[in-house]
């Protein structure tokens, strides 16, 4: 992707994200708002900036089942040997006539698995697997405290195939979504 296309859907997903902000009232000092999710937003190109080394990543928009809308991103740190992983991500589901629902994971400490061997979508790749913990929530069916887990792929060898999946108990179900193809950009180490 030429960076003027991905600074061009970076402006979208930027306008998205605020008026996504602004629907759920973030900033509106009521009560509701102290459990806002809330991830820093990036306004650079490429992937979001860890401070690790290596950084994991990503920012992902996708049509969703039922007329939904999502878009989702995170970034964090990484110590593969010692299968520890930190950050958080957030994800904003819209629907006509719903709203939008948005929730923010904390990633758990450790990892569940990963590979530099992984193969999904018919391509290899780097995959992570880690549970989460919603830790904000706008979406009443998914509280704050949820467990969960997170899929992160990063497709090689010149190939854009990379995905992101979300699992949640049933009551969460509208959290519970892939994200996957050239709309998804992501970092997953090893890099």
């Amino acid at each position: 992707m030429t960076s003027a296309v991905f600074r061009r859907r970076w402006i979208v997903v930027s306008a998205l994200v605020a008026a996504v902000a602004g629907v759920a009232g973030v900033g509106s000092g009521t009560a509701a708002a102290s459990s806002q999710p809330y991830c820093s937003h990036y306004s650079g190109s490429g992937i979001p900036p860890g401070s690790g080394i290596p950084p994991w990543g990503f920012h992902a928009t996708q049509s969703l089942s039922g007329h939904r809308h999502g878009y989702s991103h995170g970034w964090g740190n990484i110590d593969l040997d010692a299968s520890t992983i930190s950050g958080r991500i957030c994800q904003y589901v819209s629907q006509p006539g719903a709203g939008t629902r948005a929730i923010a994971v904390q990633l758990q400490r450790h990892i569940v698995y990963h590979t530099h061997y992984g193969r999904m979508w018919g391509y290899a790749g780097n995959i992570i697997k880690v549970n989460v913990k919603v830790v904000a929530s706008t979406d009443p069916k998914c509280p704050v405290g949820t467990p969960g887990h997170v899929t992160m792929y990063g497709s090689y060898d010149g190939v854009r195939s990379d995905s992101i999946q979300f699992f949640f108990s049933t009551g969460c179900w509208y959290q519970s979504n892939l994200y996957k193809g050239p709309q998804v950009d992501a970092q997953v180490p090893p890099l």
